[in-house]
């Protein structure tokens, strides 16, 4: 005798023969080839100082107003990628955009949004970093700075700059100036000025050197922290424990790297995680949030680090809340980068072509070439959404994992490494 579940399966089945169009069973829609269904999915818009423009301004435009989290996944410190975000902040703006998360540590975030309306903003935080050498993460780079500004004009005065990660690594004596302007008891301020005093010498040394194991969360040792966490215990406070034990987690995460990575991204994930719950969890929930973070941390599902980083988070919670997130990949053709270096210097830069590196060889057929005057004004416009639904059977394997972690792909024509405030 049939199972209940096994009749009511076969009656499902014979249901839907009932209905279906003559021949339904034996005939199948011609399968479209992958590189068809990338063509279709594909359109350019432009980019500039006024905002985005173009079809695919039209595609980007109705996906962020859809959603209440907008993530931004970028390759870093460029010119030509805060434009693009700072685009993003024009169509959001109106939709009551009040919050930027970006990939810097909540301390010094809180630091930028008391100088982003100053006149003199630029100015103020280049003397910031002369005094913390090394302690500002992406918001010390001038289009970055600039970026945030524009964003915070647009969207009126509640706007603010949610920082989600560990602080950067020449943070240690900002912290430490914290936990003291929080009035500890005096056995906590006695090692908190101990390590204060350490912090200098140790950032004398990193900018004479100009190496960035010089610096204090790199130099402080285990015994120096415990004894300052103890101390802290006895009469801190819940402010000055809080900053130290975030003192200690950034130390930890950046110590990590060198003997098990995957342990400390995965460390790091969380920790961005918490933050953002902490903020949420603060106040009435706000308007559209935009992020901005490194495309590994923007990614859903399991990362290239192999872990379920903060796009992840982010898209399981706006799919908790019944609202939608749109994660968004902004990658560049060619260009120069520009990466962290030399402590209290420039960053050094170097020419990449991104169809080069074997990790991304697989966009080549999307990746505009470059133009005989040697410049290219149209950006390319990917919707992955398009190649979700019924995937060709002939797509590549990395174009199934992108269109799985990412809603749209944004590759500009040329990336140009960004200046830095405070350096020499």
């Amino acid at each position: 005798m049939l199972s209940r579940v096994a009749r009511v399966t076969g009656l499902a089945i014979a249901g839907w023969m009932a209905i279906a169009p003559a021949g339904a069973q034996t005939e199948a829609a011609p399968a479209v080839p992958f590189a068809t269904r990338l063509e279709q999915a594909r359109t350019t818009l432009q980019v500039d100082d006024s905002g985005l423009h173009g079809a695919g301004s039209r595609i980007l435009a109705d996906a962020v107003t859809r959603a209440r989290y907008v993530m931004i996944g970028e390759d870093h410190l460029s010119r030509e990628i805060p434009q693009f975000a700072t685009g993003i902040c024009r169509i959001m703006a109106p939709a009551g955009l009040r919050t930027f998360a970006v990939e810097s540590g909540p301390e010094v975030a809180d630091m930028v949004n008391g100088e982003l309306r100053r006149p003199d903003r630029s100015d103020r935080i280049a003397a910031f970093l002369r005094a913390h050498p090394h302690a500002v993460a992406f918001q010390d780079s001038r289009d970055e700075s600039d970026m945030a500004a524009q964003c915070a004009q647009m969207a009126g005065a509640q706007f603010r700059l949610w920082g989600l990660d560990q602080e950067f690594l020449g943070s240690g004596g900002y912290l430490l100036e914290r936990m003291l302007a929080a009035n500890p008891g005096p056995r906590a301020r006695g090692a908190i000025e101990a390590l204060l005093a350490f912090d200098r010498i140790s950032s004398a040394k990193a900018l004479a050197s100009r190496s960035i194991v010089d610096l204090f969360l790199i130099q402080v040792t285990d015994r120096q922290m415990a004894d300052a966490a103890a101390a802290i215990a006895q009469d801190g406070g819940e402010r000055v424990r809080a900053l130290f034990d975030g003192l200690a987690e950034t130390r930890a995460i950046y110590l990590g790297q060198d003997f098990n990575g995957f342990s400390s991204n995965g460390q790091r994930a969380r920790l961005m995680k918490r933050t953002l719950l902490r903020y949420l969890d603060a106040g009435p929930q706000p308007g559209p949030i935009l992020f901005k973070f490194g495309a590994v941390h923007a990614a859903k599902g399991f990362n290239a680090l192999g872990q379920r980083d903060l796009g992840n988070f982010v898209a399981e919670r706006a799919d908790g809340e019944g609202t939608s997130s749109l994660h968004i990949a902004v990658y560049g053709a060619r260009g120069v980068r520009a990466f962290y270096d030399e402590v209290g210097r420039a960053p050094k830069t170097a020419p990449f072509v991104l169809t080069d590196d074997p990790d991304f060889a697989w966009l080549a057929p999307v990746v505009p070439a470059q133009g005989s005057s040697g410049k290219q004004r149209d950006w390319t416009l990917l919707d992955l959404r398009a190649l979700r639904t019924n995937p060709p059977a002939d797509m590549p394997e990395p174009w199934r994992q992108m269109a799985q972690q990412f809603d749209l792909l944004v590759i500009a024509p040329e990336l140009t490494p960004t200046s830095m405030l405070g350096v020499n």
